[in-house]
């Protein structure tokens, strides 16, 4: 069993109570730089291991993974750390914010022979899990394009200060999901160009970027594919418009998984068409908190995912070269955003390793 250390207890709410439902690990400490925050956790989950010292948590010898859920800025020198301790590592995305330090932990990873997971955790949903697996059993054929979304009225989210800084941008804080399922199927995208604009809701309250974005995404063999996003305004009831939903349409069949409804559609090469739904339990599993804020079962999932992976010595993805390609495939969509041009993810990537 595997001991492990949670640091930053937000986002990290999820995770203490998927590693306490898991048998794959002991939750070990919790840390947080609040005092206030550690504490309600401890009352919430009745776990007083806690501490607002990061470098204990780094000195505890019996820690085999620590689990990273502090701000974007901090992602980079909290996995050095850990790294330089003996750790393995699972960073919640984006994984870093500055690709300058990327070649520095890609040493570093090589050099400690420590495992880095990236926790994109939309990629384990149900449906989302369910439609990878048919694809890769060959149920729709070869792939021919991808379509993504994330379409929410987060208005309520506009309330929270800190989301109305110039630093805030929907597109790292929501975009970044359906980005990666292109990028789980397209991992070789060349060149991205987009379009955005901020409504006229956001721009009321004080959004300061793109609360609206559509993205083309060209990969290096010639596929297309795109993706949206809309944050501020109203949406379509969820038996006719997910939230979040991926549609792969390949040469034989297609597939569609819609996320927080538990609904995967998929018409294969037979002509069969199935729509399959997860029930109460399921639901109970992933959302374990107040409405659908916290998931906790799919950080469960990706959490036992990520010790199979140590356990069996085998690659955990998103790893950390995934993660670095999709934080620079975000930053060449932003500045598509800002030009108004297409942009090509190398020329990203250059800026900060010119032999690249």
């Amino acid at each position: 069993m595997l001991k492990l250390g949670i640091l930053g207890l937000g986002e990290g709410r999820s995770t203490i109570a998927a590693a306490l439902a898991s048998d794959k690990y002991q939750l070990a400490q919790i840390c947080d730089a609040s005092l206030e925050m550690c504490k309600l956790r401890a009352k919430e989950f009745d776990f007083h291991n806690f501490t607002t010292n990061y470098q204990q948590m780094l000195d505890d010898k019996n820690i085999d993974v620590i689990a990273i859920y502090t701000p974007d800025h901090l992602h980079a020198e909290h996995v050095k750390q850990a790294l330089l301790h003996d750790k393995h590592v699972i960073c919640t995305k984006p994984f870093i914010d500055d690709l300058s330090k990327a070649s520095e932990l890609l040493k570093l990873s090589k050099l400690t022979h420590k495992k880095i997971f990236v926790g994109q955790s939309s990629r384990f949903f149900e449906p989302a899990m369910r439609q990878r697996s048919d694809y890769e059993a060959g149920l729709i054929g070869d792939l021919i394009t991808i379509e993504a979304q994330y379409h929410a009225d987060h208005r309520w989210f506009l309330a929270k200060g800190w989301s109305l800084k110039q630093s805030f941008k929907w597109l790292y804080g929501g975009l970044s999901h359906p980005t990666d399922f292109i990028r789980w199927y397209l991992p070789e995208i060349e060149e991205v160009m987009g379009y955005g604009m901020l409504s006229s809701n956001g721009a009321k309250e004080g959004l300061k970027n793109h609360d609206t974005m559509h993205f083309i995404f060209k990969a290096k063999d010639g596929r297309i594919a795109r993706v949206s996003g809309a944050y501020t305004g109203p949406t379509q009831p969820a038996y006719r418009d997910s939230g979040m939903s991926t549609i792969l349409r390949g040469t034989e069949g297609a597939s569609q998984a819609d996320y927080h409804e538990l609904r995967y559609a998929v018409t294969d090469k037979t002509g069969e068409e199935k729509i399959i739904t997860w029930g109460d339990a399921k639901l109970k599993h992933y959302f374990r908190f107040e409405g659908q804020s916290h998931h906790a079962g799919e950080y469960q999932n990706y959490l036992d995912y990520f010790a199979n992976s140590i356990e069996n010595d085998a690659i955990a993805y998103p790893d950390l070269k995934e993660g670095i390609g999709t934080v620079a495939l975000l930053q060449a969509m932003d500045r598509s955003l800002e030009t108004g041009k297409p942009v090509k993810i190398d020329d990203i990537l250059k800026e900060y390793e010119p032999n690249q």
